[in-house]
């Protein structure tokens, strides 16, 4: 509409003073005045708040420009007993037919990506399905980097403290994959609290990306094709081509899964169209050890004092990886008193928790926290003694010696056999303090801005994740944990709102509905904490519905727009919106950069100016759009819960 009018702009500039026979540069003059000015009056209008907010006025204002352009028109034709449309519609078969072809031309696109997907996935109701790749793919994702005896391409070659790593040219940006962090948690160090790795003057490839952790493979997860070892703590690096030698902001991604699978080799991670366009970012993932060997308590079995930290290994692991960061990064052109720490899942889980741990302090200044809470974790370590328990009936072993010899793959085919058993941080008050929430209003948190995300339908991907016959299980089991932690009026109330949605879903889809509200209750009372400690907290609600019903919308599609990852999105099942994408990674750049959450009028492509203020207002992402405001009401459909919650993390 934008481009339309003001093209009439020109155009009349130009051609009513050329039919007056005035001179050629006052034309021009009159065309660049009329233009603009017409530009500038179009944007006020078409971008108000009042405006925005219903598109009917939008098409009155186009309407009544057609008016006035039509009124001119007939106006001379009788008086001048010319016709302006013949001057000018050679000028806008070009003006009109342009930008139409280049609508026509992206809906093309998205209706074969959309088309493509369906295909793909029908109905969904399989999960995530992800094929067997050819053996030279295998073959490529599985070579290991090796050490660098002879020469090398000093240009891609970065010294750090713990070795030189060469890394390789991809498009606009440079990548160093595979990059140890800490000594390989193996042999003696199995079970063991992550230890530093020497300082060496030797060269290294770093041009394959490590093992993943060892884990549980789900049917939904396309990890089971890449090479486990417990030999994993490796991260991997992405820097814009060009001057390394500026303090670049830098992004660490903590991938998703539920503690029990996931890793940095995810498409889901992958950072190239955003370094790309954006090249003046440095972005980091890295790996970290899961299920059995990273969250576990040895405390109760005999000799299990010799491995007094597994509780929270997994964490550990992540602090030592931020560690070697905070010194080497700069080597890579990072600037180490700039660093965002950003999750999704079980990695938003570990960065709420680790903002409160007093060991991380220091180690980033800035969190986005997307799908987790502290309420992820254990609040005792019951339920890690439990899988203990479970992991020597399983291996028929006695003492911690034992289990220790015991080969990688028969403790991998016991924690396949375990998989439901809970595997989670625990704040056990010595990494994690007993009550996270009071480190958040109390200010004592390791960074003070935060963004904080909500999905509105995240249920389904864990499902698309893990397969029906798992999903059930978890779900029956933790909506039967939290109702018997309720009190009694809010239990009723819950008992008496699953009964009701009984009426319209299965039994268990109804009690996924309200694991979710609480889920999402959580997160948002999480935010609220940090608020009152003084931290500076921008909620995020996505509430955009999912191209595919059974697949569900929420951290794919964060993580994939946040990020420009088309190829994800697609392989996830949806179709990422590139103008949304555009919006999302320019308000992640003003994060990073700490710059004010605005996006002005017409910013990106027309958009409406948006204010993305600070808790309780949220940016909510919905199909309609985007615009801030108030959530809580959003959040859950039962009242007395919403109370609970709240007094509950106050008390």
């Amino acid at each position: 509409m934008v481009a339309l009018i003001a093209a009439l702009g020109y155009g009349l500039g130009a051609e009513v003073p050329k039919l007056l026979e005035w001179h050629p540069w006052l034309c021009v003059g009159l065309s660049m005045v009329a233009g603009n000015a017409l530009d500038m009056l179009v944007r006020v209008l078409v971008f108000s708040e009042a405006v925005q907010r219903k598109k009917r006025y939008s098409v009155m204002i186009f309407a009544a420009f057609i008016l006035v352009f039509l009124g001119i028109q007939c106006f001379l034709i009788f008086r001048l007993d010319v016709s302006l449309l013949d001057y000018l519609v050679e000028q806008y078969q070009y003006a009109l037919g342009l930008p139409i072809l280049g609508l026509a031309a992206s809906r093309l696109v998205r209706w074969y990506f959309v088309r493509k997907v369906r295909k793909r996935y029908g109905d969904g109701s399989k999960g995530f399905v992800f094929d067997m790749p050819d053996r030279a793919v295998l073959d490529e994702l599985n070579k290991r980097n090796q050490p660098v005896q002879g020469e090398y391409d000093a240009a891609y070659a970065v010294k750090t403290k713990t070795g030189t790593y060469v890394g390789f040219k991809q498009k606009k940006a440079v990548y160093y994959l595979g990059i140890p962090y800490a000594k390989p948690p193996v042999g003696e160090l199995r079970w063991k609290a992550p230890e530093p790795l020497p300082e060496s003057d030797a060269v290294f490839e770093a041009k394959h990306f490590g093992a993943s952790a060892i884990q549980v493979e789900h049917d939904g997860s396309i990890l089971k094709y890449h090479r486990q070892s417990e030999d994993c703590l490796t991260l991997n690096i992405c820097v814009g081509h060009g001057n390394t030698q500026g303090k670049k902001p830098v992004i660490v991604l903590f991938h998703p899964g539920d503690f029990s699978f996931g890793g940095t080799i995810d498409p889901l991670m992958d950072v190239e169209r955003f370094i790309n366009e954006h090249p003046d970012f440095v972005f980091v993932s890295f790996n970290y050890r899961l299920g059995i060997f990273g969250f576990i308590d040895f405390s109760e079995i005999p000799g299990g004092e010799s491995c007094p930290d597994t509780l929270n290994l997994g964490l550990l692991d992540q602090i030592a990886a931020l560690k070697w960061l905070k010194e080497n990064i700069a080597s890579f052109g990072g600037d180490p008193d700039r660093i965002t720490a950003m999750g999704f899942e079980s990695g938003a889980c570990s960065i709420s928790l680790l903002a409160a741990c007093e060991q991380a302090k220091g180690l980033f200044q800035k969190a986005f926290v997307f799908f987790g809470s502290p309420e992820s974790a254990n609040d005792k370590p019951d339920a890690s003694r439990a899988l203990a328990k479970a992991l020597m009936k399983e291996t028929s072993t006695t003492t911690m010696e034992e289990l220790r010899r015991l080969p990688t793959e028969q403790l991998k085919e016991a924690a396949q056999k375990l998989c439901m058993n809970v595997t989670a941080p625990t704040c056990d008050g010595k990494l994690i303090p007993m009550d996270v929430y009071e480190a958040y209003r109390s200010g004592a948190v390791a960074c003070n801005e935060f963004i904080f995300g909500i999905p509105s339908d995240e249920r389904q991907i864990y499902k698309s994740y893990i397969g029906a016959k798992k999903y059930e299980d978890f779900i029956l089991g933790r909506t039967d944990e939290i109702i018997s932690y309720l009190d009694a009026d809010t239990a009723n109330a819950v008992n008496a709102y699953i009964r009701e949605q009984t009426e319209t879903m299965p039994e268990l889809e109804a009690k996924a509905k309200f694991f979710e509200q609480w889920t999402a209750l959580c997160i948002y009372y999480g935010a609220k904490e940090l608020s009152i400690g003084g931290s500076k907290v921008h909620l995020l609600f996505w509430n955009r519905k999912p191209l595919i019903k059974n697949l569900g919308a929420g951290t794919i599609d964060v993580a994939a727009s946040f990020l420009g990852n088309l190829d994800a999105s697609l392989m996830y099942g949806n179709v990422m919106n590139f103008d949304l994408s555009d919006m999302l990674q320019l308000f992640l750049k003003k994060f990073v950069n700490g710059d004010r959450m605005q996006l002005y009028k017409n910013e990106i492509k027309g958009i409406k100016a948006i204010d993305w203020t600070g808790f309780p207002q949220a940016l909510v992402v919905s199909d309609d759009g985007i615009h801030c405001g108030p959530i809580e009401d959003k959040l859950t459909e039962i009242k007395s819960l919403l109370d609970f919650v709240q007094i509950e993390l106050q008390t």
